[in-house]
């Protein structure tokens, strides 16, 4: 995986004047846009899209200094006018492009190259465990996404749960782990700068189907699974994780995500400093 990340890297080089379409990025990355981004903002700390506009600015500084016309390098790097490549230019380097081409200032974004830098020795734990078809039923709602702390529209939609609708799940639930499960999917193409929203679901697993209307039912297809335990301060632990598995555990592993929804469950039981959680993370061996 690491080499077709750098693989990409290569292409983006070699064509930061042209559009670079999601099919490419995929026949490239031999996975899904979507899993692909996801991976890269982990691993690189940024969003794809912010990378490729970094790079583009980086090189039309260069060009600036050695004396080539605002205008020409606006429109040779996809701007539809002089303003805005002015504008996310000055946002990028903190100066006019009129101001560095007058006094040479230079500032760089470097291309990256990813590798597996091992940090501590610390191993995480997980299990493979293959899952026949499932239900998930419950309710759900689009939430803003969030990466960090408690997000308050899925608080808000937890509190919204009526003891009907709860005795109705637990009627159902009849697969571990017998607890809330939440599941996320549907994202907005904004997922990566954490703008926009993303479908949350609270529900209960379970081999029957929902006959309730006041409930809603997802099909989870038959899968391989990789299973994350993780136990600590709650939300940071359940985060973090997440964060290790996409930009540590993926691109060493010899699996890929499957394009299934993503599962967690936590266990709020006793001090929120030591909180029982798992990640259910769908994936299938690379090819």
């Amino acid at each position: 995986m690491l080499q077709k990340f750098n693989s990409l890297m290569d292409y983006i080089e070699t064509h930061l004047t042209d559009d670079i379409s999601e099919q490419d990025i995929s026949k490239i990355v031999g996975i899904s846009n979507y899993h692909f981004k996801r991976m890269f903002s982990y691993m690189a700390g940024m969003s794809l899209n912010a990378y490729i506009k970094n790079r583009r600015l980086s090189v039309a500084n260069v060009e600036l200094i050695n004396g080539e016309k605002v205008t020409d390098i606006a429109y040779k790097y996809g701007y539809q006018s002089i303003e805005g490549f002015s504008r996310a230019f000055r946002e990028w380097s903190g100066f006019l492009p009129s101001e560095v081409a007058k006094n040479k200032i230079q500032k760089s974004f470097p291309k990256f190259t990813f590798f597996i830098d091992i940090r501590g020795g610390i191993s995480m734990e997980f299990k493979m465990e293959e899952k026949e078809k499932f239900n998930i039923v419950g309710v759900s709602k689009r939430v803003p996404i969030q990466f960090e702390g408690e997000n308050n529209a899925i608080l808000e939609l937890a509190k919204s749960i009526t003891e009907q609708q709860r005795n109705e799940m637990h009627q159902l639930a009849d697969l571990y782990p017998h607890h809330v499960l939440n599941v996320s999917y549907d994202f907005d193409d904004g997922y990566l700068e954490e703008k926009g929203y993303l479908t949350h679901m609270i529900g209960f697993a379970t081999t029957k189907e929902n006959p309730f209307d006041d409930l809603e039912q997802i099909s989870i297809d038959k899968s391989l699974w990789a299973i994350f335990p993780n136990q600590g301060p709650f939300p940071s632990t359940l985060q973090e994780t997440t964060a290790k598995i996409y930009s540590e555990w993926l691109p060493s592993s010899d699996y890929q995500v499957s394009d299934i929804p993503g599962i967690s469950f936590t266990k709020h039981e006793g001090s929120p400093e030591n909180v029982y959680s798992e990640i259910w993370m769908p994936v299938k061996e690379k090819n």
